[in-house]
């Protein structure tokens, strides 16, 4: 089976978001063919490079989502009238509905509204193979006026119809942006035509390649999504992010575009019931979604997990990314109030802040424990005797991310805002006993095995904490309890096998049919025999008799239809 593997700001670059997880899916599933297709975030991803590629990745494919030059495409009458037509639909669409987000969301799924914005949108796909690309016409006057037009236009969103000048311009840059994918030439019998199957490995750009495979040639569409890529853009788009009219329009187009990518999807596949509810709520058939969790390496945390009277009975960990997301204020808070009731337990905060934002909410935290154990500020960096520290992977008292969770006998989680909690995980391998907040898919992770409290709520973070410090038995249990469900849901080897069935299902639902033609047009029966798809080259003269006289065969094995996939592959 020949897989297109679609991703965003990831694999294979070395930089990026989910490179790890579709190395090991990809390595996972040699048995398969793939051919990657990635959309790049930056030039310092560009330029970090790939990482290594096992050797049955056919050919890789990349294109920048962050900068694209005019393709000095010049459209006669004719286009331009075109262009206005599928803009202004595409528009029309975005601007109709409520201007509450989960409304205009969930509205897109109305078939009216549904059948109009996938109708736009393969119009200014199938305009760009004409003419040669989009960017310039996405560009021009044309386009701010058609958006201004919808704006205006009754029934329009309440907040569009107040939209300024620079709003329209700030609105038009960022669909210019959203839509490059459709000026690719990635559409072709050349590129994703060839593949059984399309897996985009996250919503928004990243599937709209997939979508635009379908539309053209038929290819079924693998859409998952461990993050929800509509709920990032909606709390990227803040109050202090944008003007109002901006928020509106914005939130509409990723409702509108999520909302197609699920309808058309032959399966989706939410990391977990989070996520699942996300696409629920933006109107995808519940019967054709799978959930899949994440897989996780469990022999990493083998040794700790096998090993529980490693840890300090006194001491809490905390493990992540320093940012203010974690609300590590409320846990420092909630600390103060257990040293009270356990005057000897430590907290140690182990992680590395995430940029700029994380560097100064990191200094913040440090100030903020120095005021709240005034006594034992002096030094509060280090580990010692002091209550609360703050260190990184790396540090001699943390070498690795297991010593790091072996360091204390509870791994708390304080976040307010969370989607799989990865740390959660590691730690259940680790065999310890947790304390969470109840945010994203903490709930679906814990399953019973540790201690849940609201967010943003130190006292009762603080009781959870002292209640597991007083109870070694109590510990031991539910650590021995989160290791065994760790083992059974989280492992690459379960997240591969359900990716490996999935993938069959899909083909066997979504069969792609090609038909080849002969000379004078005919259809040429078993032009395409199944051994097209079986990886490697057979030769011998065995071979060589089956597929004389068929065309695209040749005398050494197939000659496929992406020549560049037997020649990449081979290097």
């Amino acid at each position: 089976m020949r897989i297109g593997l679609l991703t965003e700001g990831g694999y294979p670059y070395v930089s990026g978001d989910a490179g790890l997880w579709c190395d090991r899916l990809v390595r996972g599933l040699a048995q398969h063919e793939f051919d990657l297709y990635a959309l790049s975030r930056s030039r310092q991803q560009e330029d970090a490079g790939w990482g290594p590629l096992p050797p049955h990745v056919g050919r890789v494919r990349t294109a920048p989502l962050w900068t694209a030059e005019d393709d000095g495409v010049a459209y006669g009458r004719r286009a331009r009238r075109r262009f206005t037509e599928c803009y202004g639909e595409l528009a029309a669409a975005v601007c109709a509905g409520s201007d509450e987000v989960f409304d205009a969301a969930s509205r897109a799924m109305s078939p009216h509204l549904a059948d109009r914005f996938g109708n736009a949108l393969y119009g200014l796909a199938e305009l760009a193979r004409d003419e040669g690309g989009l960017i310039g016409a996405l560009r021009s006057d044309i386009a701010v006026r058609t958006l201004e037009r919808a704006c205006r236009a009754p029934g329009a969103l309440r907040t569009a119809r107040e939209a300024r000048v620079p709003d329209l311009l700030t609105v038009a840059a960022h669909l210019e942006r959203a839509l490059r994918p459709l000026s690719l030439d990635w559409y072709g019998d050349d590129a994703l035509g060839a593949a059984d199957l399309c897996h985009a490995t996250a919503g928004g750009p990243a599937a709209l390649p997939g979508l635009l495979a379908r539309h053209f040639c038929d290819v079924p569409l693998l859409v998952t999504e461990y993050g929800v890529q509509l709920r990032s853009h909606y709390l990227a788009l803040g109050p202090d992010a944008a003007a109002p009219a901006v928020r509106a329009l914005l939130a509409a187009f990723h409702g509108r575009l999520a909302a197609e990518v699920y309808r058309r999807a032959a399966i989706l596949t939410p990391g977990n019931a989070h996520a699942r509810r996300w696409q629920e709520r933006c109107g995808a058939d519940r019967h054709r979604i799978r959930t899949v969790h994440p897989g996780m390496e469990a022999s990493r945390f083998a040794e700790i997990g096998e090993s529980p009277d490693r840890a300090d009975p006194g001491t809490l960990v905390w493990v992540g990314r320093v940012e203010p997301a974690k609300d590590l204020v409320s846990l420092l808070h909630a600390f103060a109030e257990v040293r009270k009731e356990q005057p000897k337990a430590r907290l140690r905060i182990i992680g590395a802040p995430a940029g700029p934002e994380g560097e100064a909410y990191l200094g913040h935290c440090r100030v903020l424990a120095a005021q709240l154990f005034p006594d034992e500020a002096e030094g509060v960096h280090a580990v010692g005797d002091n209550p609360v520290s703050f260190e990184e992977i790396g540090d001699p008292e943390a070498p690795t991310l297991p010593d790091a969770y072996a360091a204390g006998a509870v791994v708390v989680l304080s976040s307010v805002v969370e989607g799989f909690p990865i740390t959660l995980a590691e730690a259940m391998f680790c065999g310890r006993a947790t304390v969470s907040t109840d945010v994203g898919a903490v709930l679906e992770v814990i399953g019973g095995t540790g201690l849940v409290v609201p967010p943003r709520n130190p006292r009762a973070l603080a009781e959870a904490c002292v209640a597991l410090l007083r109870d070694p038995e109590r510990r031991e249990r539910l650590g021995a309890a989160a290791r065994a469900r760790a083992l059974e849901l989280f492992t690459v080897e379960q997240n591969i096998a359900a990716f490996h069935c999935i993938y069959l299902e899909v083909v066997a639902r979504c069969p792609v049919r090609r038909v080849v033609l002969d000379e004078a047009g005919e259809p040429l029966p078993f032009a395409t025999p199944p051994e097209a798809h079986v990886p490697g080259r057979w030769t011998g003269p065995t071979a060589r008799a089956l597929t004389r006289g068929v065309p695209g065969w040749a005398a050494g094995g197939p000659v496929r239809a992406t020549p560049l996939a037997t020649a990449e592959g081979a290097q």
